[in-house]
């Protein structure tokens, strides 16, 4: 008889919020499986509890070669607990390959739901929270991270990134740049911790905000771009309202966000239309 794989939630900030569930399955388990093993004791020493079972590492570094261990224990019958630092496994934290391990062998895999920054700050951001896509972190380098964020510049539902501290300047002035300086969205830091604190705003006044320096964790919230009029604005009209501003005094730079703005386009998308103009006229 096979046995079962847990997926618990541990809280992303205030201890207190660990589900009532995920005590017992820390003191029941046969083997817990956990992202950080000095976390895991800070966690049950909170919640009063002596894992039973054998405490066993599974990070990023080691999660390839970890996995047949377990799935093996799971085959001969052990119920296995996953928990990551905070969160739910699986999301942007170790789970995906031992969930898909699991399933491959009919091993059952269920959860004990628990606290979720994205959608704890999806809740909080401010803005539309009926549709949204989750985009996990944005690449370190900064062609990549540009062409990830110009795959969803006209992605209607509101985004959700987790971003470390010292990278987020960067990525909020890359979004600034892809989506526009006015596009809404929120960063969300140290949720549910002491000093969590929830910066509103457009994406050009955070990137500025950001630049002066920023700690703890973050998760960042942005909003969907804006649906687009009956008829949708094509690249020479675009160009043609550049050099109306153009000719009012407005520089290029500006002319370009601000008609971004208001077709409700990319800026990189008026950018690339003025180039091809000013090449085609020779």
């Amino acid at each position: 008889m096979t046995g079962i794989l847990v997926l618990a939630g541990t809280p992303i900030g205030d201890l207190s919020d660990a589900p009532p569930r995920l005590a017992e399955e820390l003191a029941g388990a046969d083997v817990v499986a956990a992202e950080d093993t000095r976390r895991l004791r800070r966690l049950t020493q909170a919640l009063g509890v002596t894992p039973k079972g054998r405490v066993v590492s599974y990070f990023e570094g080691n999660e390839s070669a970890r996995t047949p261990e377990l799935v093996e224990e799971l085959a001969g019958g052990a119920r296995v607990l996953l928990v990551t630092d905070a969160g739910m496994p699986s999301v942007s934290d170790p789970g995906y390959r031992l969930v898909a391990a699991a399933v491959e062998r009919d091993v059952r895999v269920t959860a004990v739901p628990g606290p979720s920054a994205v959608l704890t700050a999806l809740a909080l951001s401010g803005l539309p929270v009926d549709r949204f896509c989750f985009e996990g972190f944005l690449p370190r380098k900064a062609g990549e991270r540009l062409g990830r964020l110009r795959e969803v510049a006209d992605e209607r539902r509101t985004l959700v990134y987790f971003e470390a501290p010292h990278r987020l300047d960067d990525s909020l002035a890359a979004m600034a740049e892809v989506f526009g300086g006015e596009r809404r969205a929120a960063v969300c830091r140290e949720l549910t911790k002491t000093y969590e604190e929830i910066r509103r705003g457009p994406l050009a006044e955070l990137a500025a905000w950001a630049a002066e320096g920023v700690r703890g964790e973050i998760t960042v919230v942005v909003e969907g771009a804006p649906e687009k009029g009956a008829e949708e604005i094509d690249d020479a009209g675009l160009v043609r309202r550049v050099r109306v501003r153009e000719e009012a005094g407005e520089r290029r730079k500006e002319a370009i966000a601000a008609v971004a703005v208001e077709a409700g386009v990319p800026k990189r998308r008026v950018f690339d239309a003025v180039v091809r103009a000013k090449r085609d006229l020779g």
